[in-house]
């Protein structure tokens, strides 16, 4: 059995297990579901379970490997709380499922990292770059790339939301740098042995790392279209308990726990709009 085919076989046994798991389960009749990774997303939704008790809300968190989309399209959950715009927008694509976006509630920060350098200017000719291996956070992570000075991409990739970018549309390189991609979850256990690894925002306080603190580069709120959502399928769009879960997502008292809890690393939505 090659590498490929054990991951995809670990994988796939570990969707069906968490499924029967859910399907199993004796939940209430009204129960809402929410598939969630653990930082921040299930966080915030354990905050939302005590700001708003009426609201019965199982929070299921999701281990990596597992793809909650899959999840919410073969109705073993509700909805999830995970993932930003575009990437869904490719699941939509690879699952043929449409989904229904009901919610925009925070940015997280896409951030490069080193443990071996403490400024850009140290990193040396053909250093080495860890990056995201899915389509919409590696684009995301060579803009974030050239944001910063590190690589030109070819003329036309200026709007992130429109032009997705891959290696092979890097013009410039001054330092000759090398990208390897790897599976987002893996990335920061590579920051030991890589110059600089691009790291999503909740990989990154998972792994104990404080983007607003730690990143040597970290992506602006302003206008960053990977603002994260709530997601839920047509069917259940006008539910009301996924329209009572989005009044508590989008309320005061959420911006100002997100705001408080993760100063700066996790930004509420509300927080961005009221400074553009």
């Amino acid at each position: 059995m090659n590498n490929t085919f054990a991951m995809g076989f670990a994988r796939t046994a570990l969707i069906t297990a968490l499924a029967f798991s859910l399907s199993t389960q004796a939940y209430a009749a009204d129960a809402l579901r929410v598939a969630a990774d653990p930082v921040p997303h299930a966080e915030i939704l354990q905050f939302v379970q005590k700001l708003d008790p009426s609201l019965n809300l199982k929070v299921i968190e999701i281990p990596n490997g597992v793809n909650s989309n899959e999840l919410l399209a073969h109705g073993d959950v509700d909805a999830n709380y995970f993932q930003h715009a575009p990437y869904l927008h490719s699941q939509e694509q690879a699952l043929g499922q449409k989904f229904a976006i009901v919610a925009t509630v925070h940015v997280e920060p896409l951030g490069i990292y080193s443990h071996k350098h403490k400024t850009f200017a140290e990193v040396p000719e053909k250093g080495t770059v860890a990056v995201p291996n899915n389509v919409t956070n590696l684009s995301r992570a060579l803009y974030l790339l050239q944001d910063q000075g590190l690589i030109t991409l070819k003329a036309g990739f200026t709007d992130p939301a429109k032009h997705q970018a891959t290696p092979k549309d890097i013009a410039g390189n001054p330092k000759q740098l090398r990208v390897l991609e790897i599976e987002s979850p893996q990335i920061p256990r590579s920051l030991d042995d890589v110059d600089l690894a691009v790291i999503n925002g909740n990989y990154a306080l998972e792994a104990g790392l404080n983007p607003a603190k730690d990143a040597l580069g970290l992506e602006k709120a302003a206008g960053n279209p990977y603002a994260n959502i709530l997601v839920t399928t047509p069917a259940l769009e006008n539910d009301q308990r996924i329209k009572q879960l989005v009044k508590d997502l989008q309320s005061p008292q959420v911006a100002k726990f997100i705001a408080e809890k993760y100063a700066g690393s996790v930004i509420p939505v509300a927080a961005v709009d009221s400074k553009s």
